[in-house]
């Protein structure tokens, strides 16, 4: 099955100033097209490795722009499933907009050449980091990808947003891609580090530190 952002931009609306001429009969048949598509969700038409892009391209399965994909489609169903959780709502708001913005940045991935993430959305990244990291406490050490489960889940993100980000990288290092996505998915993966610290103190956690050997020792010394 291809991602939800490749199988949706596919099939592009016709934009229609004449809603009953003959432009508006090509957006209702393009409009019925896409309807279709979505509806459809087992096509075969990738039996054989092959998917097609947003520009009707036919490209393997294992190609370094359908690993992108695929990962960026990954991270945004993490982040649904940490919707799951009892969240703040400035939190809870910020994701969902980061849904739908790992929805424009996975279009954009499946139509080689085309600009959907724009450079507003990074920066609109960079203001949440900044302000949900200047709630927290300096760190002293490292800290595990572990607490509530809510937090815990915000680090599944946050690999996963790291993991798409390697992709890109790879992807940008073979064909002329925009930079938005790679600097996109960093300030996310950077984000839900930051949002896991918050979400272990909801109820008066803390994070959850590496016990190194010099921790260690200052356990001992107690």
């Amino acid at each position: 099955m291809e991602t939800m952002a490749q199988n949706a931009l596919r099939s592009k609306p016709v934009r229609c100033t004449d809603p009953h001429g003959v432009r508006g009969q090509q957006r209702h048949h393009t409009s019925t097209t896409m309807g279709n598509r979505l509806t459809q969700i087992a096509t075969r038409t990738g039996d054989a490795g092959t998917t097609g892009l947003g520009n009707n391209q036919r490209v393997s399965k294992n190609s370094l722009r359908v690993h992108a994909m695929g990962d960026v489609d990954e991270l945004n169903s993490h982040i649904g499933l940490l919707l799951c959780e009892p969240l703040p709502d400035d939190v809870r708001s910020l994701l969902v907009e980061v849904q739908h913005q790992l929805f424009n940045l996975g279009g954009e991935l499946s139509i080689p050449g085309f600009e959907l993430l724009k450079a507003e959305a990074v920066l609109a990244l960079d203001d949440a980091l900044a302000h949900h990291n200047a709630t927290l406490p300096k760190l002293q050490e490292f800290i595990l990808p572990a607490g509530t489960r809510a937090a815990s889940q915000a680090h599944v993100c946050r690999t996963v947003a790291r993991r798409a980000e390697r992709v890109v990288v790879a992807l940008g290092n073979e064909e002329a891609i925009n930079d938005a996505p790679r600097q996109y998915l960093n300030r996310l993966s950077d984000l839900m580090f930051v949002l896991a610290r918050v979400l272990n103190r909801m109820d008066g956690g803390d994070d959850v530190y590496w016990k190194s050997e010099r921790m260690a020792k200052q356990d001992a010394a107690k």
